[in-house]
């Protein structure tokens, strides 16, 4: 690859806008629920298997329902996407992706969240 398409390639990704939004992991043996936030959704799916493929996923419930089910007993999907009209600064972004978690959950009441709620 020459060089000017690597900088191209490079500038591109840093100053691309990531997909965010709520993902759903559902068990379908267990139909039970869970929500979380993403600020970057193929990067969030991606760590969140490697995770619990590993067994050292934060929520232990979660962890065990994988562990004893199995990855292909999960729908994992995209819930809401987080629309952002122009480019905002983090904290208001984290913000908004908090909102909507929290509404989601509403919605959903028989959803759990994936990771503790961050105390302030």
């Amino acid at each position: 690859m020459d060089r000017e398409k690597r900088k191209q390639m490079i500038y591109e990704y840093k100053n691309r806008t990531p997909e965010m939004g709520i993902l759903s992991y559902k068990c379908i043996h267990t139909n039970e629920i869970f929500l979380g936030t993403a600020n970057d959704i193929k990067a969030k799916i991606n760590s969140n298997k490697v995770k619990l493929n590993s067994g050292s996923y934060p929520n232990k419930y979660l962890q065990e329902l994988w562990n004893k089910y199995e990855a292909d007993s999960f729908e994992i999907k995209i819930y809401k996407r987080l629309e952002l009209k122009t480019k905002e600064d983090k904290e208001k972004t984290l913000k908004k992706l908090d909102e909507l978690l929290e509404n989601s959950l509403k919605e959903v009441p028989e959803s759990k969240r994936m990771k503790k709620k961050k105390r302030k």
